[in-house]
C-alpha cells in the first residue's frame, strides 16, 4: 500500500470499509478469500500465488511408487437393451 502511494480513502471506497476495518485487516491471521482478492486487484499483485508457491514448496514429498504405476483408464462395454 505505501510502496504503491494508495491513499486510504481509495482502500476504503474500493473494499467499501472504514479505516479502521482496514487498518484491523493488517492485524489478523487470516483474511477471507474475497476479500484478498479484492486486495489482489487494488495493489496488482497476486497473494494467491505467493500461498499455492508455499503449499508447493511445503508439501510432502510424493510416493514414488505411484508414481511408476500406471492408471488404467475406465473400460466402457456396449450392451444390449432389445
Amino acid at each position: 500500500m505505501i510502496e504503491n502511494q494508495i491513499e486510504m480513502s481509495r482502500i476504503c471506497n474500493f473494499l467499501k470499509l472504514s479505516e479502521g476495518e482496514i487498518i484491523n485487516m493488517f492485524q489478523v491471521e487470516s483474511l477471507d478469500s474475497h476479500i484478498l482478492l479484492r486486495w489482489c486487484k487494488l495493489l496488482k499483485y497476486d497473494f494467491f500465488r505467493v500461498y499455492t508457491q508455499h503449499l508447493i514448496l511445503y508439501s510432502p514429498p510424493a510416493n514414488i511408487a505411484l508414481k511408476n504405476e500406471k492408471i488404467s483408464s475406465p473400460v466402457f462395454r456396449k450392451t444390449d437393451l432389445y
